[in-house]
């Protein structure tokens, strides 16, 4: 018996049927999300809530934020937040660049000696290295110039004289802080392609040169994201220098809240500023990623020549 084959119903019409300038003019419907809209009526009302929450509870005390939001202690701390930011910065970048160069020297003994440094600042915590340059005193009483250990010393320092409290948290959060940057700047170093150092170094340019003029300059790309986060990091970690008894802007702010007991208020009070100024640096630091990542090959051929 012969077997004949049936042809294949098709589903649908054919796309020679489909007039498809006729769907073109039809309105395009939009997909249910039902799920977001749950999650938009969700945080709508948990935003309620908190909003209700922020102006009915008398804990929060507005009228108490308002009234030291620009006392003349508050504003001192606050200065004194920025100064310790500053300062810790600009000892973390110049230690961290001399230890990230440190660390790749031929050198061993640099080398070793870098490694070191990082290797015991990122292993400690903050706060101990905070309380041992504050108690430095405890150690070494004196600080003078003369013969180690069997003297005469020429000239002699009381070492509270030497290292009052403010620069004790100069140094503990400098010096930390040049540990993380050498990591930062090495990481930079690296990811310049080898061969720029090779090509600078056989048009008769230096070491050193080569590092400032060509080197340098490629890095920043890499190394300018990570450092504006660390200065946003270091802003709110001078908080540690409480421990020590420096003025900033939370020591401040616990000063005034244990005369008049009204904690929250003043806690409220030091968030706001310390928000205010983190979105301050985390627009320039846009601004500045934005101008390294298009234009640093220009001024490293500008340099170059």
């Amino acid at each position: 018996m012969e077997r004949t084959s049936k042809p294949v119903p098709t589903s649908g019409p054919s796309s020679a049927d489909i007039d498809f300038l006729a769907l073109a003019g039809r309105p395009v419907l939009r997909r249910k999300r039902p799920g977001q809209v749950v999650a938009i009526i969700a945080v709508a009302f948990c935003i309620l809530i908190a909003g209700i929450t922020l102006v009915t509870n008398p804990g929060f005390g507005w009228d108490v934020v308002a009234r030291y939001f620009f006392d003349t202690r508050i504003l001192g701390g606050l200065l004194t937040t920025l100064q310790l930011t500053f300062i810790a910065m600009v000892i973390g970048f110049v230690v961290g660049l001399i230890v990230a160069v440190m660390r790749m020297s031929d050198n061993w003994l640099l080398a070793g000696v870098a490694g070191a440094y990082v290797w015991f600042f990122r292993g400690t915590p903050l706060l101990v290295q905070l309380l041992f340059w504050g108690f430095a005193a405890a150690l070494f009483p004196k600080i003078g110039i003369g013969i180690p250990f069997i003297g005469p010393n020429f000239v002699e320092w009381n070492t509270n004289d030497v290292i009052s409290l403010m620069t004790a948290a100069i140094l503990g959060l400098g010096l930390n802080e040049g540990a993380y940057m050498a990591e930062i700047v090495r990481a930079g170093l690296l990811s310049v392609p080898h061969g720029q150092t090779e090509a600078s170094r056989a048009m008769g340019f230096s070491k050193m040169s080569t590092l400032w003029h060509v080197v340098i300059p490629q890095a920043m790309k890499v190394i300018i994201p990570p450092v504006g986060n660390n200065v946003i990091s270091m802003l709110k970690t001078t908080s540690l220098v409480i421990v020590i008894g420096v003025g900033d802007l939370l020591y401040n702010t616990q000063q005034i809240y244990a005369q008049n007991l009204r904690q929250i208020p003043l806690l409220i009070v030091a968030s706001i500023w310390y928000i205010v100024l983190t979105t301050i640096l985390t627009y320039f630091q846009g601004k500045l990623e934005k101008r390294y990542s298009k234009g640093n090959f220009l001024i490293a051929g500008k340099a170059a020549r």
